[in-house]
């Protein structure tokens, strides 16, 4: 299953204790249809002190990191005019030249993500 965001697209979140903020997508969980955006749903964790295999200590405390959020509850950002603006993520096929190993061309079709407020590619 695929997300209509992917990772390092720069998001606003539209839902949620977070609602207004704008981040950049560090990771995507498309089996959960989750996002972790940067800076958006902050938790934070206790952490136990422990020691590796190998004998090295790992700190312990309390350790703040961004939980995952719905992908439904985020919205791409694109720039119009210089300007930041939320968009719906629209999809094209586009014509593409393909060549094969032999050397040989051919004509196929890619799908191509499309900002629908703009309507260029992302």
């Amino acid at each position: 299953m695929s997300l209509h965001v992917k990772k390092g697209d720069r998001v606003k979140v539209i839902a949620g204790k977070d609602k207004g903020l704008v981040g950049e997508i560090l990771a995507v969980d498309p089996t959960n249809t989750k996002v972790v955006v940067q800076g958006v749903n902050v938790v934070q964790r206790h952490v136990r002190e422990t020691a590796t295999p190998q004998g090295k200590r790992v700190e312990g405390g309390i350790i703040s990191s961004e939980a995952p959020i719905h992908a439904s509850n985020v919205q791409l950002v694109v720039k119009v005019d210089g300007e930041e603006v939320v968009s719906r993520v629209g999809y094209e096929r586009r014509e593409v030249t393909k060549r094969r190993p032999d050397g040989s061309e051919y004509a196929a079709f890619r799908s191509v993500r499309i900002a629908k407020k703009t309507g260029e590619e992302i």
